[in-house]
């Protein structure tokens, strides 16, 4: 089984005012609420593509039984932890001229809270796969990462990491099967501007030798990279097609690969159908759907 963890979960209210204009009152022409957080898009993306999963995480208040009542709305299985305080986050993204986002704060996250996700990731089992996807709330450690893959490290769990920065680096010394950074968060890491595949595939071998297994480097229009096990090294274009929106588009790459991978075995083809499918995210308004994702396949292939 795949499970997902999404620790601030978020209804993103979505608006497009035509041209914004601050101090005054604006009138919207679009608006559309969805279910957001990267572990929570993996978990959509899966079920689109006929995987099944878990979604782990918490909510609290009237927006987190929304939260929960759109993703499963999608067919995706959720076990959620309820919080008794506070209020799952709103997220407003603006699209005019000029997008901007307000990110919500979120509920605070005790100790006990953080114990019973402990004890529901302790249920895991050999061979089961975990995402942990995005940053966390200012009330958890900063090491939370860390101690959730200290404390399954004696099973043999594939876990997956799409984070930045320290959150990433200080999680390598426990071997993740997949870390998927893309090329400016690469940078970020080693303080340097990345110009091309190539340099991207030297910082990416660094990571590998720092711990992780396998290293996808997404970048954005010019495709991507594979540092893999077995000292296997893919580059791939991207296929074609006009980006509309690529919020969930690093997310959906996550459940492209993790689907490819569960169904053949084969790093490359996996690697492919993660580009595939971020790619059919990326080129509509919606998360990836299986048909999009076969059709730019074909292209990949």
């Amino acid at each position: 089984m795949i499970y997902t963890v999404t620790f601030n979960p978020s209804l993103d209210y979505i608006v497009r005012v035509t041209d914004f204009k601050p101090g005054i009152v604006n009138r919207t022409d679009y608006e559309e609420i969805l279910p957001g957080g990267k572990g929570i898009n993996v978990s959509i993306v899966l079920k689109n593509l006929g995987i099944n999963s878990i979604a782990l995480g918490y909510v609290a208040g009237f927006t987190g039984r929304e939260i929960e009542k759109r993703v499963s709305s999608h067919g995706c299985t959720t076990d959620f932890i309820k919080l008794t305080e506070g209020l799952a986050r709103i997220n407003i993204k603006l699209k005019s001229t000029l997008e901007t986002e307000i990110n919500g704060k979120g509920p605070a996250i005790s100790n006990q809270n953080l114990e019973q996700l402990f004890q529901k990731l302790d249920c895991l089992e050999e061979n089961d796969i975990l995402v942990l996807a995005g940053s966390i709330p200012a009330t958890l450690p900063e090491d939370i990462y860390e101690k959730i893959m200290l404390r399954l490290s004696h099973k043999n769990i594939r876990i997956v990491v799409d984070a930045t920065k320290d959150l990433l680096v200080n999680v390598l010394k426990y071997q993740p099967f997949l870390i998927k950074p893309n090329i400016h968060e690469l940078g970020e890491i080693f303080n340097v501007d990345i110009k091309d595949k190539e340099e991207a595939i030297n910082y990416g071998l660094q990571l590998q030798l720092m711990g992780a297994r396998n290293v996808i480097v997404s970048m954005a229009g010019e495709g991507a990279v594979l540092i893999a096990e077995g000292e296997k090294i893919l580059r791939s274009k991207a296929p074609t097609g006009k980006v509309v929106n690529s919020v969930g588009a690093g997310d959906s790459m996550v459940a492209g690969f993790l689907t490819g991978y569960l169904t053949t075995k084969d790093l490359e083809y996996a690697f492919k159908m993660g580009i595939a499918t971020g790619s059919a995210s990326a080129f509509s308004d919606k998360l990836a759907v299986k048909e999009d994702v076969l059709k730019l396949m074909e292209e990949m292939l």
